[in-house]
């Protein structure tokens, strides 16, 4: 069951951090465009944890949708650029991710496959994967 969403918007990271990601985006969005520079401190903290939650998220989502379009053919030189990371911190980001990936059991299974990984690394060239 979800919490109850709370009625107004959350000047704290823990209540920000539990609004669905896609709904942080557009709170934050609807926040920023209303906030002046007269709200006051409740309104600025309530973008700041809008934020917060929004850049811990991403944080978090980032290396799987890296692996998504590593998957469906990117080079890393693309992702950098839409990204804005330079190369290696690409790579070690879909590393780590794929790591503790590869190493998750779900019902007897990795969570992503190693077989798909060391192809990925392949076409990536060498030293991307160990």
């Amino acid at each position: 069951m979800t919490p109850a969403r709370p009625t107004g918007p959350p000047a704290w990271f823990a209540d920000a951090e539990q609004i669905n990601p896609f709904r942080l985006l557009v709170d934050l969005h609807d926040h920023a465009v209303a906030r002046t520079a007269a709200s006051g401190r409740v309104d600025a903290l309530a973008e700041l944890a809008l934020s917060a939650a929004v850049v811990s998220w991403w944080t978090r989502w980032q290396p799987l949708m890296i692996h998504a379009v590593l998957r469906a053919g990117a080079g890393v030189a693309d992702i950098a650029d839409a990204t804005g990371l330079e190369i290696g911190d690409v790579v070690r980001r879909w590393r780590r991710w794929t790591d503790v990936q590869t190493r998750l059991d779900i019902g007897g299974r990795p969570a992503v496959d190693a077989a798909e990984v060391r192809a990925i690394g392949q076409r990536l060239g060498p030293g991307v994967v160990r």
